[in-house]
């Protein structure tokens, strides 16, 4: 079983106190969980993939826009990866196993050339950390379902905003996609 790790969208915009769309705390109270979740991936040569999401400022033509504020901005720094994980992420940039995905949409499949990036390793278990639990890292999650892939969630290595939401999908998770939750 070769496993990769798909961090979704764990930026200052995301998890930041004066993040444009942040859990806060939720958010943060993750992030040793995550640095330590790459620190292993990386540790054993295992993939790693940042999913990051990308927007331009004043996009009329995005969904997201009538739904949310603008957020993960693409030339601010709402984009840069949350504290510590910035400081990782130069650090192991470089490494064959290590890839950054910008992402238009929810989910990191779509629209990305990571479906492919996975079948070339011939990865078939994905474990998702990141945020948000209800929006970014479910969509992630089902479209990891569909493609057919084991899919691993940490309790501990995803948050939301909304506590209801979080609660909810890691029920779904695990009773409608099979997911193991740990």
């Amino acid at each position: 079983m070769k496993k990769a790790l798909i961090v979704v969208d764990y930026s200052n915009d995301f998890v930041a106190n004066d993040g444009k769309l942040t859990c806060g705390q939720p958010g943060q109270q993750i992030e040793h969980h995550i640095y330590n979740k790459i620190e292993s991936y990386d540790n054993h040569n295992d993939y790693i993939f940042y999913l990051m999401d990308y927007h331009h400022e004043n996009d009329a033509f995005h969904p997201e826009t009538k739904l949310f504020p603008p957020h993960n901005i693409v030339g601010t720094t709402g984009r840069v990866l949350y504290n510590k994980l910035a400081i990782q992420y130069d650090n192991i940039k470089n490494n064959d196993n290590v890839f950054w995905i910008d992402k238009t949409r929810y989910s990191a499949f779509f629209g990305t050339n990571l479906d492919s990036l996975l079948r070339e390793r011939d990865v078939n278990t994905v474990e998702i950390v990141g945020v948000c639990t209800d929006i970014c890292v479910l969509h992630t999650a089902v479209d990891a379902y569909n493609l057919n892939y084991n899919i691993i969630i940490s309790k501990n290595g995803v948050a939301s905003f909304n506590p209801e939401g979080h609660k909810w999908a890691l029920s779904h998770f695990e009773n409608s996609l099979g997911a193991i939750v740990e």
